[in-house]
C-alpha cells in the first residue's frame, strides 16, 4: 500500500507540489496527469526514494520499488537476454523467459541494445519491470516510443501486475485503456509561487 500525507515535493530548491493526501492500495493503478513541468517526474523521484520530501510523509517501502524514468537503463554493448539477466540478478528477481515473452522480445534475445530500434529499446526497457519481482511500478512517461500495438502489450502487462496484487503509479499523457485507474490531476497541487517586486524587500 502507498499512502501519501500532506505530501509537498520540490524541484531545484522550489517547492512544486503541496497538499497531497491519498492511498493507492494493492490492486490500484493511479494515473498522474498534467502538464509539463507539473511535477509528476518530482512527485515520482520522491516515491522512488531519489530525493526527499520538501514538506509532508508518504509510506512505502524503499525495497518494494520498481521505477522507470525516462531512460531505458539499458547496457547498449549487451545483448537483450543478457541487459534482461543482468538486472534479474541484481534485483534477486525471476527467470527473463516470462519478460521476453510478454514485451515481444524472444525474436531479439542475441541481439545488442545498441542495435535496436526506439521502441524495442523502451519494450526492453520496461521488461525491467517484470524481473525485479517488486510490487510497486513508478512509470515516467513508459509509452514514450511505443506504437499502439506495444501501447496494448504494456496495458496488458499493467493488468497483469494488478490482478497479482501490486500497485502502479504512471505519469503518462496516453490513454492506456485501464477504465479501473484513478486518475489523478496534480493541477490543483501545483504550488503557488508569489514573485518579490522588489518594493516589498526595500521596505521588509
Amino acid at each position: 500500500m502507498l499512502s501519501l500525507s500532506n505530501l509537498a515535493v520540490a524541484r531545484g530548491g522550489v517547492t512544486v507540489l503541496r497538499g497531497l493526501t491519498l492511498s493507492v492500495v494493492p490492486g490500484q493503478a493511479l494515473i498522474l496527469r498534467g502538464p509539463n513541468g507539473s511535477g509528476k517526474t518530482t512527485l515520482l523521484r520522491t516515491l522512488a526514494g531519489l530525493q526527499p520530501p520538501a514538506e509532508g510523509s508518504f509510506d512505502l517501502a524503499p525495497d518494494s520499488v520498481a521505477y522507470a524514468a525516462h531512460a531505458d537503463g539499458l547496457k547498449s554493448t549487451l545483448s537483450v537476454t543478457e541487459n534482461l539477466s543482468f538486472w534479474s540478478q541484481i534485483y534477486g528477481g525471476p527467470a527473463i523467459d516470462h519478460a521476453l515473452t510478454a514485451l515481444n522480445l524472444t525474436q531479439l534475445t542475441r541481439r545488442r541494445a545498441g542495435e535496436l530500434s526506439a521502441g524495442q529499446k523502451r519494450r526492453l526497457g520496461l521488461a525491467r519491470l517484470l524481473v525485479t519481482g517488486r510490487p510497486v511500478w513508478l512509470l515516467d512517461e513508459p509509452t514514450v516510443s511505443l506504437d499502439v500495438a506495444s501501447v496494448a502489450l504494456f496495458a496488458d502487462i499493467v493488468r497483469a501486475h494488478l490482478a497479482k496484487g501490486g500497485l502502479a503509479v504512471i505519469a503518462t499523457h496516453v490513454d492506456l485503456g485501464l477504465p479501473e485507474a484513478v486518475v489523478l490531476d496534480l493541477d490543483p497541487y501545483r504550488a503557488k509561487v508569489i514573485q518579490s517586486t522588489g518594493f516589498d524587500e526595500a521596505f521588509a
